[in-house]
């Protein structure tokens, strides 16, 4: 039995990609809110775990408990995330930027930290780290030019910077850890509560990549950013 995480996954993609149910995986659903992430688990029939990935105890106690039910964990999908303020770059703080590095970057490190021992314990661990096209570096250098790998693009300081961040620790921790499947992927502007249902792809078309991503094989890339297109430049 796959054994799968997905952190803030009681809406959206998250939740979509809690699906993974469907193709025999356990999926412990991540939440911050215990109610709702009851509720989404009954939805799709996963196994709610409270976990804010802002918080290293609470992180530590979700690591806890499913070290003490399972004893590893297969998939680790960092999918929680803000968007954080949507001002010029010029109105933006630094208590702004690392309110959404907290949860963006820094959360993901929190949870890396506390399961890559239990990652390290499967047979053919993968990790997906949910980055976004606003985040390549390539691509915020010239938008028109890559429009066809990102279709809409917007600035945004905090946000976009912190998913360039991203991409950086997937690289790092790919490299240091190359026996586990550690990429990032952009589901590309997805209709979800995120972005006020503004997004042109359905969640379903948006969670295809990470659910792509997440059920990688031991030969699978490792290191990389990728779209449901293809790879995406850093």
């Amino acid at each position: 039995m796959t054994t799968t995480l997905i952190t803030g996954a009681n809406r959206g993609l998250g939740l979509e990609t809690a699906r993974l149910v469907e193709v025999g995986h356990t999926v412990y659903l991540g939440a911050r809110d215990a109610r709702r992430g009851e509720e989404a688990a009954g939805r799709v029939g996963a196994h709610p775990l409270l976990i804010d990935v802002t918080g290293d105890a609470s992180v530590q106690a979700a690591a806890k408990l499913v070290r003490d039910q399972v004893g590893h964990l297969d998939v680790l999908v960092n999918n929680a995330g803000i968007i954080g303020p949507v001002r010029p770059a010029g109105q933006i703080t630094a208590a702004d930027m690392l309110t959404v590095y907290d949860t963006n970057v820094f959360g993901v490190v929190r949870v890396m930290h506390a399961f890559l021992p239990l990652l390290q314990a499967g047979p053919a661990p993968v990790v997906v780290n949910v980055s976004s096209g606003l985040g390549s570096l390539a691509v915020t250098a010239d938008p028109e030019s890559h429009a066809s790998v990102v279709p809409v693009w917007v600035p945004g300081l905090a946000y976009n910077s912190g998913k360039a961040a991203l991409n950086m620790v997937t690289a790092q921790y790919a490299r240091a850890y190359p026996a586990v499947r550690i990429n990032a992927v952009d589901p590309g502007h997805t209709a979800t509560d995120f972005n006020g249902h503004t997004g042109a792809q359905s969640v379903e078309e948006g969670a295809e990549i990470i659910v792509r991503m997440a059920v990688l094989g031991p030969d699978g890339p490792t290191g990389g950013f990728f779209a449901a297109g293809g790879p995406v430049p850093w």
